[in-house]
């Protein structure tokens, strides 16, 4: 059984219920709305395809909605595109005219893009294949030089180098699409650049008072959103954590890229938050049947390094053929687990736990390390306590039942947790102890004499209740 989650991004190839199925049989836990593209009717469209082949799959698969944030680009060319040469001079004109574009100069979106640069700074436009050295800032004219030569067109990106750019995180149009995937009703919704954690708090207000209760995903784009204090307000502000390699590469520069993904990952989990690792990881298979070494590589140290999920955007989005790719990423991460240090762990051991439900938590992963336990059941309202259990690396499938489909969607996104629906709150605890190992026998996941770790509340049906393990062996269930 896969551990490691998938993330597809949907777009014009998943657009239709035959390719939504396709992509749901091939295994996706979770699909990305890019709230950059597609009108609210489109989005509305394809969650609802989604609901229905999750529903004919007998799976959970959860919506992340994700908002757009502040695209600082160039506007556009009167002839759709131009070359520079090196050494060329070039001007970034916040107030020219958008359409106005030449050889000499081209409008911004951004206009406050000229306070926030200096002389010497780098600005690397279209993801770094073009990068333009800061001479003079003259009002709202940034004179510039170019450092290579590339071609350039229309809407393109601006990064400075080291990051620094002060763009609010939500724009106008993101608060629009809160309340969008607020009627969507998405199980996540995913918050680009932000700055602090104050980004994130403000888009859960936003979010709440619209109706919704989404899970909360920092997307770490900025150089500065990686560095100390400011990396654990990020993460202590959101329930996921979202290493966006394609833009924080360009601000930190690629060679640092592979560090600090190790970093985030490993600080996301020491905090119990989940993570997210994207952006280019079989972007070959946007195009081509099977994926570059380089790529398999780069999903397998992902999964070795301890993701929750690996993403897929531009593959399944406008790729040749989205189920493929997605069973070709399943097949990797299944493989890539089967290394050892994805199944052992030290994850806080020593610390002290301040929650029963923590604590019970931690407790059922240790017991079921040391002992011959085929699986761990966890009773759980909100689905606290398998993410606790999902932080501590272990071979162990953690089944979190619960009779609420959000709750069932919202822990798709652990590793190795795999969730059931109940049919209804369950009050009596023995009951609940054979419905469990029931589940897991009908799943072929156990059989007689092989032995469970079940956790649960003495109050059934409260949030954070949970204080209770059992050790039962398979066989004997029936007796309490």
């Amino acid at each position: 059984m896969r551990r490691t989650k998938i993330v597809a991004t949907l777009g014009p190839a998943t657009d239709t219920p035959e390719t939504i199925q396709a992509i749901v049989d091939a295994g996706v836990n979770v699909v990305r709305m890019n709230f950059s593209h597609g009108s609210p009717e489109e989005h509305k469209r394809r969650a609802e395809m989604v609901r229905v082949a999750a529903t004919n799959a007998n799976r959970s698969v959860a919506i992340l909605g994700d908002l757009q944030g502040p695209k600082i680009r160039i506007e556009r060319f009167k002839e759709g595109k131009i070359f520079l040469n090196a050494g060329d001079p070039f001007v970034l004109d916040a107030e020219l005219d958008r359409n106005a574009g030449n050889k000499q100069h081209v409008g911004l979106t951004y206009k406050k893009l000229p306070q926030d640069v200096r002389i010497g700074d780098e600005l690397w436009l279209d993801d770094g294949r073009l990068v333009l050295r800061v001479d003079r800032i003259e009002q709202q004219k940034i004179h510039t030089t170019a450092i290579n030569s590339w071609e350039l067109s229309d809407n393109k990106g601006i990064n400075r180098r080291g990051g620094g750019l002060s763009a609010e995180a939500l724009t106008e149009k993101d608060k629009h699409d809160i309340q969008l995937a607020a009627e969507i009703d998405v199980d996540f919704l995913a918050v680009s650049f932000p700055r602090t954690g104050d980004d994130l708090r403000l888009a859960r207000r936003l979010m709440e008072e619209a109706g919704g209760d989404a899970a909360i995903v920092a997307k770490v784009e900025r150089a500065e959103s990686i560095l100390q204090p400011v990396l654990d307000d990020v993460i202590a502000a959101s329930d996921v954590i979202m290493v966006a390699r394609g833009d924080l590469g360009v601000e930190i520069g690629d060679a640092n890229l592979p560090k600090a993904q190790k970093m985030l990952i490993k600080r996301s989990r020491a905090h119990d938050k989940a993570v997210i690792t994207a952006t280019q990881m079989m972007e070959s298979m946007t195009t081509n049947p099977i994926p570059t070494r380089a790529e398999v590589f780069d999903v397998a140290n992902a999964v070795m390094d301890g993701t929750d999920a690996v993403m897929l955007s531009g593959e399944t989005a406008t790729g040749h053929d989205p189920a493929l790719v997605v069973a070709t990423m399943a097949e990797i991460c299944e493989e890539a687990e089967h290394n050892k240090q994805v199944t052992e762990s030290k994850h806080r051991v020593g610390d002290e736990f301040k929650r029963s439900d923590e604590a019970i938590a931690m407790a059922s992963m240790y017991i079921g390390n040391q002992m011959n336990v085929k699986a761990v059941a966890s009773l759980t309202e909100s689905g606290a306590t398998a993410r606790w259990m999902s932080r501590i690396s272990s071979g162990l499938p953690i089944y979190a039942l619960t009779p609420h489909p959000a709750t069932c969607r919202r822990v798709s996104i652990y590793r190795g947790v795999y969730p059931i629906l109940l049919e209804g709150q369950i009050e009596d605890a023995k009951r609940a102890n054979r419905i469990s190992v029931e589940h897991l026998i009908e799943r072929g996941q156990v059989e007689n004499g092989d032995l469970i770790i079940i956790t649960k509340g003495d109050l059934m049906g409260i949030d954070g209740g949970t204080n209770m393990l059992k050790i039962i062996q398979v066989g004997n269930h029936l007796e309490g």
